[in-house]
């Protein structure tokens, strides 16, 4: 996606038009269903965090500042969105828990039926069971390659925080990836 083609699109979607909506969706949605379902492993989750990112974006479009990248504008989108739906998860468990409490039952079953994403790489399977704090630094790292002053605007949090979880997540990253038996070792790079 080229910042040119898309500024006069994004002012014509600041007008109101449709058509310029669904091209910017076009454009980006590959783009943005990738870099949420790396946060959030649950297919209907992801699909309703895609979706409020497009409101949010439909919603919050005069803001954005034509002078900065529109990719890191959306991507900041993405980030509170996640967050926002990380609360509201947190929310609805903790009412099940207390619902389940209050009503005492011993057979409270837990809805199966979750889909996984089709992410075939070990790396990625592990970037996915580091905590969502380091997951988060890794993906805007080296899935969307944001350096680390940009990663600190993003996420709302000091350089040194961004650094230190950085360090973190690849130590974790490291200590994982020597443990895979060395025939399927040699398929990952870097690690």
């Amino acid at each position: 996606m080229k910042e040119d083609d898309l500024q006069k699109w994004l002012e014509q979607m600041v007008a109101g038009d449709q058509e310029a909506f669904e091209h910017i969706y076009e454009i980006t949605c590959k783009d943005v269903y990738r870099s949420v379902a790396f946060f959030v492993s649950n297919r209907q989750d992801i699909d309703e965090l895609v979706n409020e990112v497009y409101i949010q974006m439909w919603k919050s479009l005069h803001t954005y500042d034509k002078n900065r990248s529109f990719r890191f504008w959306l991507h900041g989108l993405i980030v509170r969105q996640v967050k926002e739906g990380r609360r509201k998860a947190w929310r609805r468990f903790r009412i099940m828990e207390k619902n389940k409490t209050f009503l005492q039952k011993q057979d409270y079953v837990v809805d199966g039926e979750t889909l996984q994403i089709e992410l075939q790489s070990e790396l990625t399977e592990r970037v996915k069971a580091l905590s969502y704090k380091h997951r988060e630094v890794v993906i805007l790292r080296y899935f969307h390659d944001y350096r680390l002053d940009e990663m600190s605007l993003l996420l709302e949090i000091p350089i040194g925080t961004v650094k230190s979880r950085l360090h973190t997540a690849l130590k974790h990253l490291k200590k994982d990836m020597e443990n895979i038996p060395i025939g399927r070792a040699g398929k990952i790079n870097g690690f």
